[in-house]
């Protein structure tokens, strides 16, 4: 059981994942330097050794939302009492103006919230013919080519309109931003809570990579 979540991973899915850990917690991992970690309870033990940051036990998470209900409150005008982690992010991100809002909010915290997306049928779509173009390119190359270069585009603009919401409070933006904007969102971005490190990385494999969070033991092995 202990090695079935991680093993089960596409090893790029990991990687890409570990690009955004460096981007979170501002460290750089070497070429080889992970080739030693076999177990997920390393690789937390590996990051939270490698944070040369002063050590401070506060929450980062509900350094989070207040810092998220204080842009919330100066860019929309809603008086920050009113602002809990159950606010819904519908009542305060109304489909009609969702994105310029969303792009206030992120101008007001000095990095991108990541929350929109496009209509799960548009990128399934654009996927589709993707895979179909790749098997296309041995048929006929022209058309290969043609449809992945309408395939990308699209989903590049999709991306960029996208205006979808997966997250529901504010609560879970906040979450989110602790994970993917761990430093940007303390108070203090010099300091780092070493005990939370290992909570906040079980927290991002299992929500980005769809695992079991139960399951991702100390023990979960790699490889």
């Amino acid at each position: 059981m202990t090695d079935y979540e991680l093993q089960n991973i596409d090893p790029d899915d990991i990687s890409d994942l570990l690009v955004k850990v460096e981007k979170s917690f501002d460290i750089k991992f070497g070429d080889t330097e992970l080739k030693h970690i076999s177990t997920f309870g390393e690789l937390c033990d590996h990051i939270a050794n490698k944070i040369q940051l002063d050590n401070s036990d506060d929450c980062t998470s509900q350094q989070a939302f207040y810092k998220l209900r204080d842009a919330i409150s100066f860019t929309l005008q809603i008086d920050n009492k009113t602002i809990s982690t159950n606010f819904s992010l519908v009542d305060i991100l109304p489909r009609e103006s969702r994105r310029s809002r969303t792009r206030k909010l992120e101008e007001q915290l000095g990095f991108k919230l990541n929350i929109l997306r496009p209509p799960h049928w548009v990128t399934g779509t654009l996927v589709v013919i993707l895979l179909a173009s790749l098997v296309g390119l041995f048929l006929n190359w022209q058309i290969g080519l043609l449809g992945l270069a309408f395939s990308i585009a699209g989903l590049s603009l999709a991306s960029k309109i996208g205006n979808e919401l997966d997250l529901q409070t504010v609560g879970q933006v906040a979450e989110k931003m602790a994970r993917e904007n761990y430093l940007k969102s303390r108070r203090n971005p010099k300091t780092f809570n070493k005990n939370e490190i290992e909570k906040v990385l079980s927290d991002w494999f299992s929500y980005d990579l769809d695992l079991d969070k139960s399951k991702l033991t100390r023990e979960a092995k790699f490889v």
